[in-house]
């Protein structure tokens, strides 16, 4: 089998070049076996549909053919190829619901040989992801594009694969959404998780309340007619779409135009801190939500129905004669029952109008009616809980996508991981339904989001599409840099803004050293380090903005520092590949330094080039302490050292090992200094010197320090 040889390899720490021929398949299938044979992808290749499914995949199969097109560069004419010369790729599909359905069969098999290849799936859905895995395979060859033979067998883990996408605290238009489904459809998400509402924003225009979208949105909203082309677009991507409109927490935008909705008499502006909570004592709250939810369903096509509930500041109630009134009136004793009294109200509205309520899992508490789903932000102890005590739920603590954590953090994360999930029966354990990644937007826009989501997100969905069983984070990252650029060929923009913003940063200046500087930097995000929360109109123009979540550049110089560290005497490519990038940092500081001057979106980054030098100093020194000198045959028998020469010759080795040894305790600090999270905040009044990003470069070099230690 070919994925084993390839997992085998990656495993063992081999150079990129020993797999650069293998398909980089992510999520990972469940069972992969190479065929004889090969299907060119040609001007001549062609996707045929059989069965009960036309209608469903025409603009699936459309969607497809544009994305190998920019794939491969081939266009495909709109006469197709005469039959002699077709290259087929057949779909046999029985059907299935005409919207994706929770758990529904989304399994899959494909099969690829010299007489052309066939998907056969019984819904829509496999079928669209036979598809995303064909457009995987897809590799340059011998005679152009080629897909090698194979024959794969898959279905998904967990049902229930999503991406909460947060369009309220930073505004994300049409396309911004529809690229990204185009990418979650690539590695197999099922669930777009739509975050609608917020203090900052209300997105969506409501014609029965139209003060909504009108004085809660600074004009940025989807008309009605928008939402319905994104559900549509989404639905032949084989994705749900699943709206949040949040209540009774964070819902300050709901207030500019309905000021009688709020349990605070106001002023309310938009985005503004004049309370966000909404007044669970009124019957016109619940018409209002019965009037709103019954507009949104019209909307909305999938049956669950997402009302936030997180973060309920209870100050609001608990200062409000009228409401404390309500409270003694019904025996609610205390903030978190008026809550339940509320989201018993708002699960009959919601039902009402034939919706499964989700909410956060600040919901789970007494009274709650298990028809509702809780979303865990705060643990797997939360999710475990659920399920115990009867609940459906979702994982999305450990996905937290603006935290900016590396992907293998992600990776290790299970919804059915730690020891509470250990305990559940079968039954438990099969109402936890997957999970879903978080990307909220109080540090990203339209511009920087795709950065921010991808390439980690696809290390999500193999978690959530795969065997519990791959889990090694080296093989991930080894497929996880070649999903990345085929992730382009989806329209997502994660790796195409960024050289753009490095170039408005550096202005007429050349861009070349922040560049060097750039490749070698992580951004941090909120925590992990980021300092502030800008407001949605605040410029995403810094450095740490353009910078991305994960070093590439830093991780394959890890590796190469780890394969050298085990072989000195023999891994010359990696020791000339780390000295030529060792020397490429210890220069870049003198070309950099002159850019800063009257520039002050680098004024920040001026310590972090310093820092870079240094590192680059000290990886050369490193190099030279672990490589072996040359061993040359001696010209003649050496001379017999006197005495006191050997005790000369004894105390200079003592003293350059004590020299070498003071150094590396130095360098040692300094690195265990770059290791540290900058900290949040100010430093006694004056700015963090972070620029809030981490110099991603230490960690090369700190795997030379610690081969140092040993030698």
């Amino acid at each position: 089998m070919r994925v084993t040889t390839m997992l085998f390899m990656l495993a063992a720490g081999a150079a990129p070049a020993l797999f650069a021929a293998e398909p980089a398949l992510m999520p990972m299938p469940v069972k992969m076996q190479s065929t004889p044979g090969k299907l060119a992808v040609n001007a001549n290749f062609v996707v045929e549909t059989v069965g009960g499914a036309n209608a469903r995949l025409a603009p699936v199969v459309r969607a497809f053919l544009a994305r190998v097109s920019r794939q491969t560069g081939v266009l495909y004419a709109p006469v197709p190829p005469a039959p002699a010369d077709a290259r087929r790729l057949a779909i046999d599909c029985a059907g299935g619901p005409e919207y994706p359905a929770l758990g529904e069969d989304e399994s899959y098999a494909l099969d690829v040989s010299d007489a052309g290849a066939r998907i056969t799936a019984a819904t829509a859905e496999g079928a669209i992801h036979g598809l995303a895995t064909f457009a995987q395979l897809i590799q340059p060859g011998p005679d152009g594009f080629e897909v090698a033979g194979v024959h794969i067998e898959d279905r998904p883990r967990f049902p229930w694969r999503g991406l909460m996408l947060d369009v309220c605290r930073h505004w994300m238009p049409v396309e911004v959404v529809k690229r990204n489904l185009d990418a979650m459809a690539a590695v197999k998400l099922n669930v777009l998780h739509w975050h609608l509402s917020e203090d900052q924003g209300f997105r969506v225009e409501s014609k029965r309340y139209p003060r909504l979208h009108e004085m809660g949105s600074n004009s940025d909203y989807y008309t009605q007619d928008q939402i319905r082309e994104i559900v549509a677009y989404a639905r032949d991507r084989g994705i749900r779409v699943i709206p949040e409109f949040d209540v009774p927490g964070h819902s300050g935008a709901w207030f500019p135009g309905y000021p009688e909705l709020a349990s605070t008499p106001g002023p309310f502006i938009l985005g503004g801190r004049a309370g966000s909570e909404m007044d669970p004592s009124k019957e016109s709250t619940y018409a209002f939500l019965d009037g709103f939810i019954g507009e949104m369903a019209q909307l909305f096509p999938d049956p669950y129905y997402h009302i936030g509930g997180d973060e309920v500041n209870p100050r609001a109630w608990n200062q409000s004669e009228s409401i404390q009134a309500f409270a003694r009136e019904h025996g609610l004793k205390d903030a978190p029952a008026i809550q339940v009294y509320f989201n018993q109200r708002l699960l009959k509205i919601v039902q009402k109008y034939g919706k499964t309520m989700v909410g956060w899992d600040e919901i789970l508490v007494p009274g709650l009616p298990t028809d509702a789903v809780i979303q865990s932000w705060r643990g797997q102890k939360s999710l475990s809980e659920a399920a115990s005590k009867g609940y459906r739920g979702i994982l999305s603590w450990g996905y937290y996508l603006d935290h900016l954590s590396p992907a293998s953090f992600h990776y290790a994360v299970d919804p059915l991981g730690g020891p509470d999930a250990a305990n559940l029966t079968p039954e438990q354990a099969s109402r936890i339904m997957g999970g879903e990644a978080c990307m909220w937007s109080e540090l990203t826009g339209p511009e920087t989001v795709d950065s921010r989501i991808w390439p980690r997100m696809a290390a999500i969905a193999e978690r959530l599409w795969s065997s519990r069983d791959i889990t090694d984070p080296d093989a991930m990252y080894a497929r996880l840099d070649a999903v990345s650029r085929n992730l382009e060929f989806t329209g997502a923009m994660h790796r195409a803004y960024y050289q753009p913003m490095l170039d408005r940063i550096a202005g007429n200046q050349p861009v070349g050293p922040l560049r060097v500087l750039a490749d070698s930097i992580e951004a941090l995000g909120l925590g992990t380090g980021r300092n502030g929360r800008p407001t949605g109109t605040m410029p995403l123009n810094r450095f740490v903005d353009a910078c991305l979540p994960e070093s590439e550049l830093a991780r394959s110089m890890e590796f190469a520092a780890r394969r050298f560290a085990a072989n000195p005497a023999g891994d010359k490519d990696d020791e000339a590949r780390l000295r030529r990038q060792f020397e490429t940092w210890a220069a870049n500081d003198a070309l950099f330094q002159p850019l800063v001057e009257n520039n002050k979106l680098l004024a920040e980054v001026a310590p972090l080039s310093k820092d870079l030098a240094a590192l680059g100093e000290a990886g050369i020194k490193m190099l030279d302490y672990l490589t072996p000198p040359p061993v040359t045959p001696p010209a003649e028998k050496p001379k017999k050292l006197s005495g006191k020469a050997r005790k000369a010759e004894l105390a200079a080795q003592q003293a350059a090992q004590a020299a070498k040894e003071d150094w590396l305790a130095k360098e040692n600090a300094e690195l265990a200094r770059l290791a540290q999270p900058p900290r949040r905040g100010n430093n006694g009044g004056a700015p963090s010197s972070s620029a809030d990003v981490r110099l991603a470069a230490f960690r090369p070099v700190k795997v030379l320090a610690d081969a140092l230690v040993h030698n």
